[in-house]
């Protein structure tokens, strides 16, 4: 072989690596997404059979004779061994199929798709609520270190954090609404406006703002603003505390030293360069903020009468609709999964050395 041959092979070589490096990091992430969603199917499926509720039963009424009740039980595919089971179940899931609601008597996933946007809605407006107070607040702590203002914003966070959500809900609802009348009470919207514009997104700011109904609108700003500051708040806690220790750490860098020596602004240092490096580890702490409120909104849901995701899951739980429990559960899995995913994409946007 020649030194041009030899020259040319090594050339190919290099210039189909990247093209390898970066169909392996395809690759290991769709491995890692379909074993963990394979992962949470096989629990929610393990779920489903320990718990004490006979499906069966659930589907004919205790008062089914024992003639209906085998027939159900062979439909619902109980009588095949478990890995068939699993197997049916893997693939109704896949094509979309959660099964009908006992409670609602229409497919789960209608009812889910009827459900989430209030959900998306009220977790969306409480993240905005906490990425926009609680960077600030976690930077101003950071840059006041052991001062009051650090003590201030510390016992805030830490009181949000700390007390069940529930309770503030309840708390907020006897104050602002009960006493002072200053927000609208449980619900979306008052119960005359409902159903009055179309419904195009499933979320009522949206809709009215589309329907450029200001009536609507305001009226579901004043029942969506105190469940979302309550949600917000907890939010807050939680992007405060993490932006501080961030900002704790860049702080100390020889980068910020070099910037002051140069005769940059403190402004500049910190809330361009240190909180620029700083936003880099932050779009994970806040995309897995967002997934938080998403599935764990349920308390909140239940005592604003949310009819969101979570109060429907609660609902189904108490009605042993395990259809419908099963379903919501899957659901809350995907997004996980969906929202990790855009947090690494995000995550390579602005950091192109991890690219």
């Amino acid at each position: 072989m020649t030194s041009v041959d030899t020259t040319q092979g090594v050339r190919r070589r290099k210039a189909a690596s990247p093209f390898l490096r970066v169909a392996k990091r395809i690759g290991a992430s769709l491995f890692s997404v379909i074993a963990t969603l394979f992962g949470l199917l096989f629990v929610t499926f393990l779920i489903a059979r320990v718990m004490p509720i006979d499906p069966v039963l659930a589907v004919v009424g205790e008062r089914a004779s024992n003639e209906i009740y085998e027939a159900a039980y062979k439909q619902l595919g109980l009588d095949q061994p478990f890995i068939v089971q699993f197997f049916y179940y893997v693939r109704d899931v896949v094509t979309g199929n959660f099964g009908m609601s006992n409670l609602t008597a229409r497919p789960v996933l209608d009812d889910i798709a009827r459900v989430f946007p209030a959900t998306l809605e009220l977790a969306t407006l409480a993240t905005i609520i906490g990425v926009l107070f609680g960077i600030p607040a976690g930077v101003v702590s950071a840059v006041y270190e052991g001062r009051w203002p650090d003590q201030v914003i510390r016992f805030i966070g830490l009181f949000g954090y700390s007390m069940p959500i529930f309770w503030i809900g309840l708390i907020g609802l006897m104050v602002f609404y009960g006493k002072l009348g200053w927000v609208g009470g449980p619900g979306r919207l008052d119960i005359f406006y409902e159903d009055i514009i179309p419904s195009v997104t499933g979320m009522i700011l949206v809709d009215s703002l589309i329907a450029r109904d200001w009536t609507i609108f305001w009226n579901a700003v004043s029942h969506i603003i105190l469940p979302a500051s309550i949600l917000g708040y907890y939010s807050l806690a939680y992007i405060s505390r993490m932006t501080r220790s961030f900002m704790l750490e860049q702080l100390g860098q020889e980068y910020i030293t070099t910037a002051r020596v140069k005769g940059l602004s403190e402004t500049k240092v910190i809330w361009r360069h240190a909180l620029g490096n700083v936003m880099i580890p932050l779009i994970t702490v806040i995309v897995l903020s967002y997934a938080s409120l998403l599935e764990g909104s349920v308390l909140t849901e239940v005592i604003f009468a949310w009819p969101g995701l979570g109060n429907y899951i609660t609902n189904a739980l108490l009605s042993a609709d395990m259809n419908a429990v099963l379903g919501g559960t899957v659901i809350v899995g995907l997004v996980f999964v969906g929202l990790n995913l855009l947090s690494d994409f995000l995550y390579k946007i602005v950091d192109p050395r991890s690219r």
